[in-house]
């Protein structure tokens, strides 16, 4: 029997009788409209209680299998009495704000870091019917903090409404002491951070000129913890493995943050995580801080390190610390990897030494949700320094209870917790296949102003997809795989006295002319769309790979097949 049919039946004869007449077909809001005017939603829900117990002895779902892992424990969900709903004092206990950031996104969906805001949605707990508005001024970020940008109208409400509401008095009380309280442990952490400084200077001269960071501002121009910006991060079923996770953090955009005036110097910002994941690009730091919270939460024992790169330039990247002793560094900018084999200087000139290959020259600290680390060695050099995070004489080390104090999780803390990842809402072959039609577009006018004809070929297209799943695969991986058969399938779709030509280029974003315009400039990518000869026919491919937070790596290969006829 279709029972929702039949109620629906029976709710339409009632409800069409106070519609007007042209309204034949009743839709779904048209009755949920009606059944909250007669306030039977009202009457449902307070009836109705979920209860979330995982302590509970007695289980109602069967055990599971000691070879079922899941990402967290299932809720138990029981029937209790509904007048027994959360009260008004359990809830101020929750003391997460809400985080709000403001994007702006232009034509060519290019995105701007507007504004972030943290709310305290609390108020509300002290509200007659269980309904407030606020007003909030937002302010712009970086150098821009002191700016307002706009005032934002805010209506919060309680669904469904407390039993009993709170005073002002009570939630403004709790507000102050959760203030004070926080403001006593940051206080604290700060005469702490600066007596290890101290003692850090005292060890050598040399230590001024270091990368010890110790603090540093947010988007909002405020100073925190750089260790309150690492927390261990699960990313469900949207990441597979830790090699994974370094290319999902690698196709996320690379931008610097903007600085006004000269001078060559860097503007100090970074961004908290849901800022960084809204804008879908971010500074060094702010991949490295994503990168290294991924890696803790699958499991490594990862830190982000502070140092310079060719040229002294300032850098961040990602370690990791292997059970066996194995130091490996994580660019997070590439996704690139490189194992740390230390130079010892005291070792004979006919000793053979390892070449470096990682990009990084100096390291001042290392840093993670537990841990913070001062490189105490005679040299920052990265090529000779020892990672023996045990040996005090090598690495400073902070107390651990002065950075739990204030350092997430266990503590009230001024840096808003993270956000889980969200699925990809990009359909890869869809984007894939538009892509594809705009690019060929673009190569045909591109070649009809220069006097040429186009013909595709669309076999040959179809021939290039594996080299592009290739490239990504080693990407992610490190391991090439494939490319014997894509060979072999151009050798036999290529005529005897024919020419082919082939270029793969890559990028993090989705804008077909702006890929065009980047193809262009490269002389190899430029000879194949203006290619001349006899029996010319062009392909193009291109292969959009999803990630979460809508990123995405984007594999565009364009060919050309032609008998030559000099």
């Amino acid at each position: 029997m279709d029972v929702h049919g039949k109620i629906r039946e029976v709710l339409a004869e009632t409800i069409r009788e106070e519609l007007a007449p042209e309204h034949r077909q009743l839709s779904t809001e048209d009755l949920i409209k009606a059944l909250r005017q007669r306030g039977i939603i009202d009457d449902v829900m307070k009836e109705l209680k979920f209860v979330t117990d995982v302590n509970e002895k007695v289980r109602t779902s069967a055990p599971k299998p000691s070879t079922h892992f899941v990402d967290r424990e299932p809720p138990v969900l029981e029937k209790s009495d509904g007048s027994k709903m959360v009260d008004a004092t359990t809830m101020l206990s929750i003391c997460d704000p809400v985080h709000i950031v403001l994007i702006k996104t232009d034509t060519f969906g290019e995105t701007t870091l507007v504004a972030s805001y943290f709310l305290e949605w609390r108020s509300v707990l002290a509200a007659e019917n269980g309904i407030t508005n606020v007003a909030v001024e937002l302010l712009g970020v970086g150098t821009e903090s002191k700016v307002s940008v706009g005032v934002l109208n805010i209506r919060l409400e309680m669904y469904p409404q407390l039993s009993k509401t709170l005073s002002p008095e009570v939630t403004n009380t709790q507000f102050a002491l959760e203030r004070q309280k926080t403001a006593e442990k940051e206080r604290l952490f700060l005469v702490y951070a600066k007596q290890w400084w101290r003692e850090y200077l005292q060890i050598r001269p040399t230590h001024n000129v270091r990368l010890v960071k110790i603090f540093a501002q947010d988007e909002n121009g405020v100073n925190h913890p750089v260790c309150s910006y690492i927390r261990p991060l699960r990313a469900g079923r949207l990441l597979d493995t830790p090699r994974q996770a370094a290319r999902f953090v690698s196709v996320l955009g690379y931008e610097r943050a903007p600085v006004i005036g000269g001078g060559g110097g860097k503007q100090e910002q970074w961004c908290t995580l849901l800022a960084f994941l809204c804008r879908n690009k971010g500074d060094c730091e702010d991949h490295a801080n994503l990168l290294c919270s991924l890696l803790l939460g699958f499991g490594l024992e990862a830190f982000v390190c502070v140092g310079t790169k060719a040229k002294g330039v300032p850098h961040t990247w990602v370690m990791t610390c292997g059970t066996d002793g194995t130091v490996t560094f994580w660019e997070s900018l590439t996704g690139h990897r490189y194992i740390h084999r230390p130079i010892n200087p005291d070792d004979p000139p006919l000793v053979e030494q390892p070449k470096p290959l990682y990009p990084y020259r100096t390291i001042g600290c290392i840093f993670n949700h537990q841990k913070f680390f001062g490189n105490c060695q005679p040299s920052d050099a990265v090529e000779v320094c020892v990672f023996d995070l045990h040996d005090e004489s090598k690495w400073k080390p902070m107390s651990g209870e002065a950075i739990k104090s204030v350092c997430p999780p266990g503590t009230t803390s001024s840096v808003p917790p993270f956000p889980p990842l969200c699925a990809s809402p990009i359909d890869a072959a869809i984007t894939s296949n538009e892509i594809e039609l705009q690019l060929r577009l673009l190569v045909s006018e591109h070649r009809k102003d220069l006097g040429l004809s186009t013909v595709w070929d669309d076999h040959l297209s179809y021939l290039l997809s594996p080299a592009l799943a290739a490239y990504e695969l080693e990407r992610t991986t490190s391991i090439s795989a494939g490319n014997e058969e894509f060979q072999d399938a151009v050798r036999r779709a290529v005529p005897d006295g024919h020419t082919f030509k082939g270029f793969p280029i890559h990028f993090v974003y989705r804008n077909a002319r702006r890929a065009f315009a980047t193809c262009l400039r490269s002389p190899f990518c430029e000879e194949i769309i203006c290619c001349r000869g006899d029996q010319v026919r062009l392909a193009v491919r291109v292969r959009v790979f999803t990630y979460p937070e809508s990123a995405c790596a984007v594999w565009i290969m364009l060919a050309c097949k032609y008998r030559s006829v000099l």
